[in-house]
């Protein structure tokens, strides 16, 4: 049978919500032998910041089993859309969607200003079936943000089903590192709206591109109060790792935020807290 059993939404992080959404479209299509598609928003006028890059969420949203996934420019032009010329012009004479399954709380159209009783009055008019699916516990994108700009990496974990990770490539920073006897790596994010967790020290793995499995490592960052004033950098340490970095790409795994950014009084201060802080890495990366 030709058709989609589909879903709506911007899936910043797929995070345990939109797992749980995604599994009931596969689960929906497979029992009325449709196929399964996920319609999803590019960062076209976006600016608030965000838990994946493009490339990510649509790596993830794959990797619940859904079959196709639409990538939508959110353009002035749709986001003035109605809801009803939206499932009209896109979910069915586009897209060729015959089921739409929403979210407890998901609303799409110009202001979001109809609701779900409205979009089965308008799936009816045009043969759309269109179901709710009931709230999946308490998580939400909003919420695995300020769980990170507050540093709490392990528990915006719980909430996505994985550790927090970003992606970047190494760059030339000032070997302040290297000058102290750990010598780091300068990550530029590939994805500049993403969030950078609050600043501090934390305990990480690091996926490089020449090994299957990751290294653990420690990450600063933050503004290297002790020498002065500074820009804010990203700075990864991978233990028992010799070798040139330098442009390569790096997938950051966080796994605990070990202290927050302070200034010390000198560097061999420093250092004698960096031992202490690479022992603790070890043991929670």
């Amino acid at each position: 049978m030709e058709g989609y059993v589909a879903t709506i939404g911007m899936f910043d992080g797929v995070h345990r919500g939109h797992q749980f959404v995604l599994h009931q479209v596969v689960q929906a299509a497979r029992e009325r032998g449709l196929h399964s598609l996920a319609i999803t928003f590019d960062h076209s006028l976006r600016r608030e910041q965000v838990l994946t890059s493009l490339d990510e969420k649509l790596a993830l949203i794959k990797g619940t089993g859904i079959n196709r996934v639409e990538v939508l420019s959110f353009t002035d032009a749709l986001r003035q859309m109605t809801a009803y010329d939206f499932m009209r012009q896109v979910l069915l004479q586009q897209l060729g969607v015959k089921v739409l399954l929403t979210g407890y709380d998901n609303r799409f159209g110009r202001n979001r200003e109809d609701g779900f009783e409205d979009y089965v009055r308008y799936g009816r008019d045009m043969g759309i079936e269109v179901l709710q699916l009931p709230a999946e516990g308490e998580v939400s994108s909003s919420l695995v943000r300020k769980l990170l700009a507050e540093g709490h990496v392990a528990e915006a974990a719980e909430l996505l089903g994985r550790p927090y990770q970003l992606i970047g490539h190494v760059g030339h920073g000032e070997h302040i590192g290297t000058q102290l006897g750990y010598p780091t790596a300068n990550i530029t994010p590939d994805e500049p709206l993403q969030l950078i967790p609050k600043a501090g020290v934390y305990a990480v793995k690091v996926q490089l591109p020449s090994s299957f499995h990751p290294h653990k490592g420690m990450m600063n960052i933050g503004t290297r109060p002790t020498f002065g004033q500074h820009p804010q950098t990203l700075e990864v340490h991978v233990f028992d790792y010799e070798g040139d970095l330098y442009g390569e790409q790096l997938r950051l795994i966080f796994s605990s935020r070990l202290r927050g950014e302070r200034r010390f009084e000198s560097a061999e201060a420093l250092v004698a807290q960096l031992k202490k802080d690479m022992i603790l890495a070890k043991k929670q990366s």
